[in-house]
């Protein structure tokens, strides 16, 4: 076999094995696809089963109903970790319902993240559920930046728990809930940081996707996102 020839078959075997990598290469990519989507899935789920929760309990519903009508938003996460080491920190994965002012329905979910950092000795670790209600356009936009701090631009305040308890005089942009082993209770999340996560937002879109795409625009959607937006209808009504 001459020089030319040891060439051509080189090279062809060179171009055989990107095919076969690339063969390969796209079956991997989708199960990592949706690997991702079925994690999103996850969240959207826990999300459900946390407002559900929320508003069985004897001590917010009443408060529920009065926040209902003023209410744009809903900000869930259904796991706020704090973890117990010297340099302390909390942080966990939520999501966005947004109302849509013209028809009242729910709109599909929009992924962040949420954590904070604290100093000093940190003694055990918990769980939280936390439910925010965005009742204002200020305290909405917060969440159409890329990240924000709670509390800095946007007033928050704990919101009123128990029977009897009444929301009025709280003019708040953000009203905060949380509960710990079911029971409600104050957390520390003014100035904790909430980003929004990009890439969690594509792959359950299956595209790329900001806040405003999906909450305003309404150009993603993704119908297994139902039962949690059929939630929030039915909670905040």
């Amino acid at each position: 076999m001459n020089q030319a020839e040891n060439w051509r078959v080189s090279h062809l075997g060179l171009l055989l094995v990107a095919v076969l990598l690339g063969a390969t290469a796209a079956p991997m990519a989708t199960t990592a696809s949706a690997a991702d989507v079925a994690e999103q899935q996850r969240l959207v789920d826990k999300a459900r089963l946390t407002l559900m929760a929320f508003a069985a309990d004897p001590g917010l519903q009443a408060a529920l109903r009065e926040w209902s009508p003023e209410t744009r938003a809903l900000f869930i996460v259904p796991q706020f970790l704090r973890g117990a080491f010297v340099f302390g920190g909390a942080g966990g994965s939520g999501l966005l319902l947004v109302r849509d002012e013209k028809t009242g329905n729910w709109g599909d979910p929009v992924f962040y993240t949420i954590g904070s950092a604290s100093f000093g000795l940190q003694v055990g670790g918990d769980v939280s559920e936390i439910v925010l209600l965005v009742r204002t356009p200020k305290g909405l936009e917060e969440f159409y930046r890329s990240d924000f701090k709670l509390g800095v631009n946007a007033g928050m305040a704990v919101g009123p728990v128990g029977e009897g308890s009444s929301v009025h005089g709280l003019a708040a942009d953000i009203i905060a809930y949380a509960r710990k082993k079911g029971v409600f209770a104050g957390i520390a999340i003014d100035g904790a940081l909430v980003a929004v996560a990009d890439e969690a937002n594509e792959a359950y879109y299956g595209k790329p996707a900001r806040p405003t795409d999906i909450a305003i625009k309404q150009s993603a959607y993704n119908p297994q996102s139902l039962d949690l937006r059929n939630t929030a209808t039915a909670v905040m009504k």
